[in-house]
């Protein structure tokens, strides 16, 4: 690969086209089976078909996910659901059970496989192993340092691609192979399932050995002992790079397309302006700022740099920063009158002060002065969900421009 690729997430047809419009050169998804993020929309097969077309057609690769550990009682099921699949043109597979890679070789032979994180590969002799198997891209563990992942990349064939997180919520527990949410609530984490057990509240107790605490800073909601701050790497993508990082993973099929436009359009326009001067690149802060106006937690490099100490954790809250809000989705526009038709998403009224950005440029400010219903009348407020609008814009706009409010 001549340039890093940015793969983003697509838990849904929606999102997947957000993605591949704000700047992904791949996206990732699941189908309505064996993929590990159960509680997002996935994708039916036909709107698999349809979303590999949206991304081909604009050079955009696809990959799905079949990341499940397979208990018996899903052996025969997914033979059929492959069957069903097949015939969708998915660039690469990404799996980590060997069962689900034997099955997939049987039913779909010229299938690329990507070796998925939850198989927990940090070191290069597994790492050779399995490229011995014909994996042809491994994704990292998340507990690597980027040490760790400039040695894996030296002792690996030229020809076999890393894929890293760089971006989005950490799993408490190792790759992500995490027993708590079944232990607690029935629901298996490593079948899709989880319910996210390490973001609830906690007080620590110990009982029968009196005198043996762990020291917990506590207030009135609770301690956050097990919840992670995100990962965002995105001021340190040239040390990746030098790693011999191939593919920079966003973390986040059931995040929001709001979320997902603002995160892939910050790392586009980092990953573009190395690649136009490497030797004279220089982060711009900017691009950081502008990320952070969809929600987020605070952040955190992981493991990249040394290993993850107190400072990695937030013990205040589990809760998310949102500073703005996603009021609009532009719909269409009109270059002779202005005007855009913008699906509401969150109230706006009459004399709000409006953001609007899209994939290209910078955002622009304007005061919402004209908006009227979907029949053309009048209106000073807009607090019905997916309403239909038509707002007058300050500067052209696009489809699949948004528009955002500061809280």
């Amino acid at each position: 690969m001549d340039r890093v690729e940015l793969l983003a997430p697509a838990g849904d047809l929606e999102k997947l086209k957000i993605a591949v419009e704000y700047g992904a050169d791949a996206v990732y998804f699941g189908g309505e089976m064996f993929s590990l993020r159960a509680g997002a929309g996935n994708l039916t097969a036909d709107e698999m078909r349809e979303g590999t077309e949206y991304a081909h057609s604009r050079g955009v690769r696809c990959h799905l996910a079949l990341n499940v550990y397979a208990h018996n009682e899903d052996i025969e099921p997914l033979r059929t659901y492959l069957e069903d699949v097949k015939d969708i043109p998915v660039d690469a597979y990404i799996v980590s059970d060997p069962a689900v890679m034997q099955i997939l070789r049987e039913v779909i032979p010229d299938a690329e496989m990507h070796l998925s994180t939850q198989a927990n590969m940090t070191n290069y002799v597994t790492a050779n192993y399995w490229r011995s198997q014909d994996v042809k891209r491994l994704v990292l563990a998340r507990e690597l340092s980027l040490d760790e992942i400039r040695e894996i990349r030296e002792n690996l064939p030229d020809d076999t691609e890393l894929e890293a997180f760089v971006h989005g919520a950490m799993c408490i527990s190792y790759s992500g192979r995490c027993l708590l949410s079944n232990f607690m609530t029935g629901r298996d984490a490593n079948r899709g399932a989880c319910a996210h057990p390490c973001r609830y509240k906690y007080r620590v107790e110990e009982e029968k050995r009196p005198g043996e605490y762990w020291p917990v800073d506590e207030d009135a909601r609770g301690t956050y002992i097990f919840n992670s701050k995100d990962l965002c790497m995105l001021d340190h993508l040239p040390e990746l790079i030098s790693a011999g990082v191939n593919s920079f993973k966003i973390e986040g099929r059931m995040k929001s397309i709001f979320y997902i436009a603002h995160v892939i359009k910050a790392y586009r326009r980092a990953i573009d302006a190395y690649y136009q001067d490497p030797d004279g690149y220089r982060y711009d802060p900017t691009w950081f700022t502008e990320m952070c106006k969809a929600s987020h937690r605070d952040f955190t490099t992981g493991f990249y740099f040394q290993k993850p100490d107190s400072d990695a954790q937030e013990y205040s809250s589990s809760s998310y920063i949102r500073d703005y809000s996603f009021t609009g989705l532009v719909k269409s526009y009109d270059p002779e009158t202005k005007i855009a038709v913008v699906e509401q998403r969150n109230k706006m009224d009459l004399g709000d002060i409006i953001e609007i950005f899209g994939p290209e440029g910078d955002a622009f400010t304007q005061k919402l002065n004209y908006m009227t219903d979907e029949e053309g009348s009048p209106i000073e407020s807009a607090p019905h969900p997916q309403q239909i609008l038509h707002i007058k814009m300050a500067q052209p706009v696009a489809e699949m421009y948004m528009l955002r409010k500061e809280k």
